[in-house]
């Protein structure tokens, strides 16, 4: 098969050229303006396809159509708002030469518009499909499997790439031309505007078991998904779709400039786009991971609920996501599954099976939540992940009546002045080889109590679900100090992952963090817990580990008395 991607060089091309370097009896054109760039992406290029770099601007595209004879034509150029009368020029060529065509749109208006050209596209035999990308395919595969739950009548999504996945200058173009203009969307079950990059909500991505991204700051983003997934649903009444780019700094000001241009009718700010794009890829930091969420509402059976799938993307693998779709619709072409003739947006493209067979082969992970306040503490915060839990911890964790277990525990305790004032203000017990414990779990209120008894010694702390920015964590207060932590389930361990404190409500900064490896597993028939906790230039306060099991199984310990 001979693919011509149009921007073939570029953020979007290059990495779905990488994408297909393991599949044979590809020759993939890598066309762009500059032949210099093509040959050298060529030469660097290691996979097992044939590639050519190709000099080639779009306005010359029917003769290179005519003098390569592609099968496929990707255009992953851009930016497609500015296209203007000439905007499917790409597109109408590829009709008239009977090619089959798909393309990294991410302009609504462009998308949407896609549909007039079906019966073209019929009669030639060739299937166009338009804005192949995150936004739709990925959102609205998402959504037919929510869909089959309930009655969707509000959605909200966004994507938060790492701050070092880069973003392109023809994506900045596109971010900069919209922000502060009107964006069409769907609102209280009418066709309206939303204001581009100026409308914002906070939103935690935490797919069950995993370590959640930060809580991260989205942005209304003008993408195809406000356009064609509504006719989709016919109880749809809301959506909204954002983009949460990191600095948060940098996104507030791109917020602000989005404001200003609304409020007093500025012109576009498409001609800072190289500077937005210059500070924006110079300035990266923090955690280099990404996301995605899908969060719906929506009716079962009459009753309301909710309903939301999370994507988490570790490290470089991020930034592939956009390109998959097309990578997963090359694969079927080359097994022999071809998409059906006509011009439409891709959003029926994939299914989400499509999506996880290639999400395997890299650090992606994903799963749904289901936001239902009668469930057991620990089973709202892992969501689906709790069901992997081992059993003695299914067993602790899923009740919500008041239980108490019983078992031993080894004790350990820091020697420094500071580290010992700490555990006397909490009531940490004293250090100790082996030592009776027991734990009473009593519900209260959203939480529970957990009472700890080390051999007479009580200290307690309430553990209740996140809100919030704290959405999604487990928050654990111990006396003034309250502690946002992240439940992680790996390789049978529950680990316990701080991620943001406070001290009497005052946030604190995170490098203040405490520390330690802190986890429940399962070892035998017996519930064990390893809890360490150190704080950074105090060093280690406290750390106990043991095991436990219900009180009624237990009859070798003897009774606990508190100490007066």
């Amino acid at each position: 098969m001979k693919i011509l991607i149009l921007g073939g060089y570029g953020v979007f091309g290059g990495r779905l050229a990488e994408l297909l370097a393991d599949m044979s009896g590809l020759e993939i054109l890598v066309c762009g303006r500059k032949l210099t760039r093509a040959e050298a992406f060529c030469a660097g290029y290691k996979g097992r396809p044939k590639l050519t770099p190709v000099a080639l601007d779009r306005q010359d595209i029917k003769t290179a159509l005519h003098v390569h004879a592609p099968g496929l034509v990707v255009d992953a150029s851009g930016p497609f708002q500015d296209y203007g009368t000439e905007r499917y020029a790409v597109l109408e060529a590829c009709l008239e030469a009977h090619i089959d065509y798909l393309d990294f749109a991410d302009a609504a208006d462009f998308v949407f518009g896609v549909s007039q050209f079906d019966a073209h596209a019929k009669s030639a035999g060739v299937f166009v499909l338009s804005g192949v990308s995150s936004f739709p395919v990925l959102t609205a595969a998402v959504l037919r499997e929510i869909a089959k739950e309930m009655d969707v009548v509000s959605v909200q999504g966004g994507i938060a790439p790492s701050p070092y996945a880069g973003i392109g200058l023809n994506v900045m173009r596109a971010v900069a031309g919209y922000a502060g203009a009107p964006v069409k969307l769907r609102r209280d079950g009418k066709h309206a505007h939303g204001i581009g990059l100026a409308e914002s909500m906070r939103y935690t991505v935490a797919v069950p078991g995993k370590l959640p991204l930060r809580n991260v700051h989205f942005s209304l983003v003008d993408v195809p998904d406000l356009q064609v997934i509504p006719p989709e649903h016919a109880t749809m009444k809301d959506i909204w779709m954002g983009a949460g780019p990191t600095p948060e700094i940098l996104h507030r000001m791109l917020n602000l400039l989005a404001k200003a241009r609304a409020r007093f009718g500025l012109r576009s700010f498409e001609p800072l786009s190289v500077f937005f794009y210059t500070v924006l890829n110079l300035l990266r930091f923090g955690e280099h991971r990404g996301g995605m969420f899908v969060h719906a509402h929506g009716l079962a059976d009459g009753n309301p609920t909710e309903m939301s799938w999370h994507m988490l993307a570790e490290g470089d693998d991020g930034p592939y996501i956009p390109s998959m779709a097309i990578e997963a619709i090359i694969r079927k072409l080359q097994a022999g599954e071809r998409p059906q003739p006509g011009a439409r947006s891709g959003a029926h493209a994939l299914d989400l099976a499509d999506y996880e067979r290639l999400f395997r082969r890299k650090t992606i992970f994903t799963g749904f939540r289901r936001d239902e306040p009668t469930l057991p503490l620990f089973r709202k915060v892992l969501g689906s992940a709790f069901d992997d839990l081992p059993p003695r911890l299914r067993e602790l964790h899923e009740s919500l009546a008041t239980r108490n277990w019983h078992g031993f525990a080894e004790v350990r305790r820091g020697q420094g002045i500071m580290a010992r004032m700490i555990s006397a203000l909490f009531g940490f017990p004293k250090a100790a080889d082996q030592v009776p414990v027991s734990v009473t779990l009593t519900p209260e209120k959203d939480g529970e109590r957990w009472t700890r008894n080390f051999g007479g010694r009580r200290f307690s702390s309430v553990q209740s679900p996140g809100f919030g920015k704290d959405t999604y964590l487990l928050l654990e207060r111990c006396g003034i100090v309250t502690v946002a932590l992240a439940l992680v389930l790996h390789d049978g361990r529950l680990a316990f992952v701080p991620r943001r404190w406070r001290v009497l409500g005052v946030p604190l900064p995170d490098f203040l963090l405490p520390s330690g490896a802190s986890f429940e597993t399962q070892e035998g028939n017996d519930f064990c817990f390893d809890i360490d906790i150190s704080l950074p230039l105090i060093g280690p306060i406290v750390a106990y580990k043991g095991r436990l099991q219900p009180a009624q199984a237990r009859q070798d310990l003897p009774v606990i008395e508190d100490v007066a």
